[in-house]
């Protein structure tokens, strides 16, 4: 790029700068320097490639979404919690707030990821631990008690019964009196993901397809600030996937639901500013923050050039981040303070919307009271005293940094191609990305590779190729054995037992009519959400919607692979 063209750039950022908001802010060193808000190369310079960089809040957006960085807002702390039952959930949720974070984000247990209730006999033993049991709407009215829903933004990590569960979330509100149309969240929804990595699904993947239209056509319709998708690649990191395939088929995912909006003739410039990302930020500091600001230029070029997408707002990728689960030890569990700051570093640097600190103990239980402290601050201690905020991508121009956010996403263009293949020539239903990703989950495709990955990342750890400090290298130490949250079994049998009074006060007669809509409407062209939440309302659980469709529509059933 020339020096002319460089130099327009920066006139335009430095008007869209002046006239966006700041914070009220001190933004200089720890001594007293102040420093610009973003740097770039001298007046009259020219830089080759350029393009590809730019400035913060232009086109490709790869140095950020916005002309002020996090001088205009920092990111959202969203603390991902939940354990026990519902009220002991919600006094979690009041001291993270208390404690200065800025939105919740809801951890479900695994009866409630499978679409299960807790008194059925697959969930015996599982009820509360690993998140909150959610049964009934009455469960989530108990979740956000003294919670206004109208004026904190909710994230649920949910895909599977995720539908039925947002039902609830907006009976819950209903409840408290809020404006629905009002309401800023995020739901995950991303079904793609539960077939190549989590494995927690209900049905094959078109009748999930069917629910997640719908659900985009109701939320552009009627509660256009949430987010009815959050794409996740956090899960497919964990299963083992480099930070190429995370960024691949993270996107590649994206794309399909993009396809699935365009098959339902939404226009792709209403729904796709709707559409949220969630990543998994690992310990190779740099590598992270090279995958982030790669993301952030290939989504905007593919939304542009591909889909064509002419708003702004349907060209920025917006993500959320959790820090690595998988990277955290059992061996000595302080240091997983360290590298939670590391990875958390490389997430700010990398320009996150929100931001998830995994506590030092997760590897263990769930958080204790101490250890979700702990967590906290150490994202308020980036956010207040390091000096990240100051300047929007510090590491812009960086060679290194430069070279590996080139090198990721030529990486990632190759799996995009091969996924389309994967889709064949003829014509597709949804659309080629999602056809090349169907037939992926139903060969094998991404498991087998994510699979491969992870055998090669052991080997090294088995050879002393790579290292993790008290596992395969520095093992002496002096620590103690950690006190860890144990969920009771009382849990579980008050949960069962609250349930059952629930289900014996209710008009029987109204929840079976109102699950019977729910599953006539299943059975036409017609949007399936306010049928089931007529179902919600009458006190329906999550189990029997879940039942009624697993009736109408069969379970999926991972092929066996040698």
């Amino acid at each position: 790029m020339d020096a002319d063209e460089i130099d327009a750039g920066r006139a335009r950022w430095q008007a869209r700068y002046d006239a966006a908001r700041k914070r009220d802010a001190d933004f200089t060193t720890l001594s007293g320097m102040p420093v610009d808000p973003v740097y770039g190369p001298p007046e009259g310079a020219t830089y080759p490639g350029f393009e590809r960089i730019g400035w913060p809040g232009e086109y490709p957006y790869t140095r950020g979404l916005y002309p002020t960085g996090y001088r205009g807002r920092t990111w959202t702390i969203r603390q991902f919690a939940g354990f026990g039952n519902a009220q002991q959930t919600n006094e979690r949720y009041k001291m993270i707030l208390g404690a200065g974070g800025g939105g919740l984000s809801v951890a479900f247990d695994m009866p409630t990821l499978m679409g299960r209730d807790s008194d059925d006999p697959q969930a015996l033993g599982e009820v509360g631990h690993c998140g909150v049991a959610i049964d009934t709407a009455t469960d989530m009215e108990a979740l956000f008690d003294g919670i206004d829903l109208a004026g904190v933004t909710t994230s649920m990590t949910i895909s599977g019964p995720a539908v039925p569960v947002f039902c609830m979330y907006l009976v819950a509100a209903e409840r408290q009196g809020a404006d629905l149309s009002a309401l800023d969240g995020t739901l995950q929804t991303d079904i793609f993901k539960e077939y190549i990595a989590q494995k927690e699904w209900l049905f094959d993947p078109e009748p999930h397809l069917r629910l997640i239209g719908d659900l985009m056509e109701y939320c552009a319709a009627e509660i256009p600030r949430y987010k009815p998708l959050s794409v996740s690649g956090y899960h497919i990191r964990e299963a083992g996937s480099t930070a190429a395939q995370e960024l691949a088929y993270t996107l590649a995912d994206g794309f399909g639901y993009v396809e699935l909006g365009l098959s339902r003739g939404l226009d792709v410039n209403v729904f796709a500013p709707g559409l949220s990302f969630f990543f998994d930020s690992h310990v190779d500091f740099f590598e992270e923050i090279a995958k982030f600001r790669a993301a952030r230029r290939i989504w905007a070029r593919w939304l542009r050039e591909v889909y064509g997408a002419t708003s702004e707002k349907a060209l920025w990728l917006r993500f959320h981040t959790q820090t690595a689960g998988v990277s955290l030890t059992a061996q000595q569990p302080v240091n997983n303070v360290v590298r939670t700051a590391v990875e958390a570093l490389a997430a700010v640097l990398g320009g996150t919307n929100s931001l998830h600190t995994n506590a030092l103990d997760e590897t263990l239980a769930l958080p204790t009271d101490e250890s979700a402290e702990i967590a906290l601050r150490t994202q308020q201690v980036l956010m207040e005293e390091t000096g990240v905020v100051n300047v929007a991508d510090p590491l812009g121009g960086s060679w290194y940094v430069e070279a590996l956010t080139d090198k990721i996403e030529a990486e990632a263009e190759e799996i995009f191609a091969r996924i389309r293949q994967l889709g064949g020539e003829g014509p597709h239903q949804i659309g080629p990305m999602t056809s090349g990703i169907l037939r992926g989950i139903e060969d094998g495709w991404f498991t087998g590779h994510i699979a491969e990955s992870a055998f090669v990342y052991q080997q090294a750890l088995e050879k002393g190729d790579k290292k993790i400090v008290g596992v395969n290298c520095h093992t002496g130490t002096v620590a103690k054995e950690l006190e860890i949250l144990r969920i009771s079994h009382e849990v579980e049998l008050e949960q069962r037992r609250v349930l059952a009074e629930r289900k014996s006060a209710r008009d029987e007669s109204a929840v079976r009519a109102a699950v019977t809509r729910m599953v006539d409407v299943s059975r036409t062209d017609g949007n399936m959400i306010p049928a089931m939440l007529d179902a919600v309302r009458a006190e329906a659980t999550l189990g029997e919607i879940c039942d009624a469709l697993r009736a109408e529509w069969g379970t999926y059933r991972e092929p066996a692979r040698f």
